[in-house]
């Protein structure tokens, strides 16, 4: 059997083995996954937006009827 991969917890840094040990993995605990959750929720973590440096622009008018 080979040696499980080891990652470090998200939250607290915490070394933990990739096993089934860790249910909650990559979070070494349900503590730390719900500190992440709550984190996320309060919106302290965003996924940066990759909006366009110029807005779009319109090339032909829409014509009104």
């Amino acid at each position: 059997m080979a040696a499980p991969s080891f990652v470090h917890c998200p939250t607290c840094n915490k070394l933990i083995p990739w096993t089934e040990e860790y249910p909650d993995r990559p979070f070494c605990s349900e503590r730390c996954k719900l500190i992440d959750l709550g984190e996320w929720a309060s919106e302290n973590y965003r996924i940066k937006e990759n909006s366009p440096e110029k807005p779009f622009e319109q090339t032909q008018p829409i014509d009104k009827e």
